[in-house]
């Protein structure tokens, strides 16, 4: 099971690394494009992940895992051998169709593999592995990229994920079957809100912010999410229900969630290019240069709850939102010229931020739901972690075309994608540099965002008493 989860995680983290492969693929993506070649994966990843869990439960959670994995491998497949970018595009919505019904399950088939006595122990080890999926998914992500070929990326996850599929079938029992509804019609809305949103957001810069794709992309976004509201709050068995935001803590602490993963992904996706542009690394060097970031993660998550017993939840939630605005407004300062300690220094301050927050947020969602709705609570903490992670690459790309189209030298300033631009000039320094300002004007949009949503974080949890855990 753990091995699943590495799996559908490491795949979020890897992809990054491909970004400057893909520019310069025979493709020819937009940035637009690029930015929906990571995000399609994960926004699809996180509005089905709940409807993923709800299967499970009425068909079996170890047939729904087996199926999840089987999709995850196609999906890869296509995205391998994929001639253009629609069906890239097709192959990445299929792959995270699967993840969707693997990261619930895997779960749900621990807990019923587990004795009660050691349940505890094993959600933390389950829990841990999406911090260690990152960093396999990077470091494992380098080593495939070092082939020359970002189709090698896709092509090796498929047989990863038909031999975990073979452990699966072999090792996991099966699991009693519980009358859930699915939903469908709110699972539909939900997906067609956050597309429509994302669509918006990504096309801003090429096709401007007042053309007609954009506003109809927020505009339907508005519509969609209003009637998802209205079916969710009518439904015998809702997706998710909107009722659960009136609880304070649940409401702070989603919040809370989903800009930790904004903050945290909008730099996965900005690193991967500035390490390789910027520093001259190699694949690989690029998927080991973000461990820094992932060290106080793995080691140091245990002991955020000792913290938060010494000088309250509100502190440790605000010192996280701190170290993680703080980290990613230092990043912003590097350039060409900064050495890679410097760069690596301000990635571990960003990730004692993301080690304080995550643990304390999980435990605010986990507390504020009663036991028997355990299985909605672990469904919105991937949500929220997903669709923050998605917003946080399209927004970052966003303003990292602007300021990159801006910053170009005149003639070719109508390219979309560093790897154009190099291939039209010879001017390759002032490319890197243009770059390098958008990389960094991103990093500050997305830092400022983090610092002033963790403001209205912690002020919910002061002006709300419910919000607060004992």
């Amino acid at each position: 099971m753990c091995a699943c989860v590495a799996l559908v995680v490491g795949m979020v983290a890897a992809v990054n690394l491909a970004v400057p492969m893909l520019a310069a693929s025979t493709l020819h993506p937009s940035a637009s494009a690029l930015v929906w070649i990571v995000d399609t994966y994960v926004i699809v990843f996180a509005c089905l992940v709940i409807p993923g869990g709800a299967a499970g439960d009425r068909f079996g959670r170890k047939g729904v895992l087996l199926a999840g994995l089987g999709l995850f491998a196609a999906g890869a497949l296509l995205s391998a051998v994929a001639p253009d970018v629609v069906l890239l595009l097709a192959g990445r919505a299929l792959t995270g169709a699967g993840a969707a019904a693997v990261l619930p399950n895997s779960l749900a088939v621990l807990l019923h593999a587990v004795p009660p006595e050691k349940k505890p122990a094993t959600i933390a080890t389950w829990a841990s592995m999406t911090g260690i999926g990152g960093v396999l998914g990077n470091v494992g992500g380098g080593l495939v990229l070092t082939t020359g070929s970002w189709r090698w990326l896709f092509a090796a996850v498929v047989p990863l994920a038909l031999g975990t599929a073979a452990l699966v079938a072999r090792t996991a029992p099966v699991s009693s079957r519980h009358d859930r509804g699915l939903d469908p019609l709110g699972t539909v809305l939900l997906v067609g809100a956050s597309v429509a949103l994302l669509v918006g957001i990504v096309q801003g810069p090429e096709a401007g912010w007042g053309s007609a794709v954009v506003l109809t992309g927020f505009a339907g976004a508005a519509a969609l999410f209003a009637a998802w509201t209205f079916v969710e709050l009518r439904a015998a068995h809702p997706l998710l229900d909107p009722r659960l935001f009136r609880i304070p803590g649940l409401r702070s602490a989603c919040l809370g969630m989903t800009t930790i993963f904004f903050g945290m992904f909008a730099l996965f996706y900005v690193n991967a290019s500035f390490l390789q542009y910027a520093k001259g690394f190699g694949v690989l060097g690029t998927g080991l240069g973000i461990i820094p970031l992932t060290v106080p993660i793995i080691l140091g998550g245990r002991h955020a709850g000792v913290l938060t017993r010494r000088i309250g939840l509100d502190a440790t939630v605000a010192l996280a939102f701190a170290f993680v605005g703080g980290g990613l407004l230092g990043l912003s300062t590097s350039d060409a010229e900064t050495p890679y300690a410097g760069y690596a220094a301000w990635l571990v301050v960003t990730g004692i931020g993301v080690t304080l927050a995550l643990p304390t947020l999980s435990g605010v969602i986990a507390g504020s739901l009663p036991p028997d709705r355990a299985g909605v609570g672990t469904g919105l903490q991937a949500t929220t972690r997903e669709f923050g992670s998605a917003l946080g690459v399209a927004v970052i790309g966003t303003v990292m075309t602007a300021k990159f189209a801006a910053a170009l030298p005149p003639d070719v300033r109508d390219a979309h994608t560093v790897a154009e631009a190099l291939a039209r000039t010879s001017r390759a320094h002032d490319v890197v540099t243009a770059f390098v300002e958008g990389a960094d004007a991103g990093l500050r949009v997305v830092g400022i965002a983090v610092l002033v949503l963790g403001v209205l974080v912690v002020a919910e949890s002061k002006v709300s008493p419910g919000a607060r855990t004992r």
